[in-house]
């Protein structure tokens, strides 16, 4: 697997019933049967497709898993949670059966970036965005986008560079540019933005992080 992508495509139903996103990220814990290191990580997640890196006895698989509600099955494992901090992960094959309790590990090293105001238009699709991420703190982000001229505020969710709340995301590689998807009805709309200029020279990451 030489590239990795991290942005996902959730449905907004998905999220809604089964908070999907909760399973991105690293997750680390012991079996408890003999207390083996075993490590699961969602890379994204689009459809009932997942990228996942599987670590067990020093060895890593990589791969695409299923994804069915609230649970991934990669091979033989499974993984559920149901906060995004803890999860319990089982491996069963014919009479061979272990548990483990997993835990997110923090990744803040992007999150910074996605912080500000975003906004561009499309000419593909007639689409206009305009996205604020205010603020974020762990995997909260408090966000706000226009849509069709209606305003939606509330708490996202965060994994790496994107940022997701309702039916909209959004995602930058850079800090400077990236891209906006709307869910109008069955369509996906993607809109690519560019960050605003700040209008306060204190507003740098430092800030930031006082706002989180």
């Amino acid at each position: 697997m030489t590239t990795i992508q991290s942005s996902s495509q959730i449905s907004p139903a998905n999220e809604r019933v089964y908070h999907q996103s909760n399973l991105l990220g690293d997750w680390k814990g012991s079996s408890k049967e003999n207390n083996q290191p075993v490590e699961f990580k969602v890379v994204n997640i689009r459809g009932t497709k997942a990228q996942v890196e599987y670590t067990h006895n020093g060895h890593t698989e990589r791969g695409f898993a299923d994804v069915n509600g609230a649970t991934i099955t990669f091979g033989n494992v499974t993984i559920a949670t149901r906060n995004g901090q803890k999860a319990a992960m089982e491996f069963s094959a014919g009479t061979a059966k272990w548990t483990a309790v997993l835990d997110k590990q923090a990744s803040t090293a992007d999150q910074n970036k996605l912080v500000g105001s975003w906004a561009g238009y499309s000419a593909a699709n007639g689409q206009s965005a305009s996205f604020s991420v205010l603020s974020i703190d762990g995997r909260d982000a408090q966000v706000r986008y226009t849509l069709n001229g209606v305003t939606h505020q509330g708490t996202g969710t965060v994994y790496k560079n994107t940022v997701m709340f309702q039916k909209a995301q959004i995602t930058s590689d850079d800090g400077k540019s990236g891209s906006v998807v709307f869910q109008v009805g069955r369509q996906s709309l993607s809109v690519p933005v560019k960050k605003l200029p700040s209008t306060s020279p204190s507003s740098s990451s430092s800030s930031v992080n006082k706002l989180a």
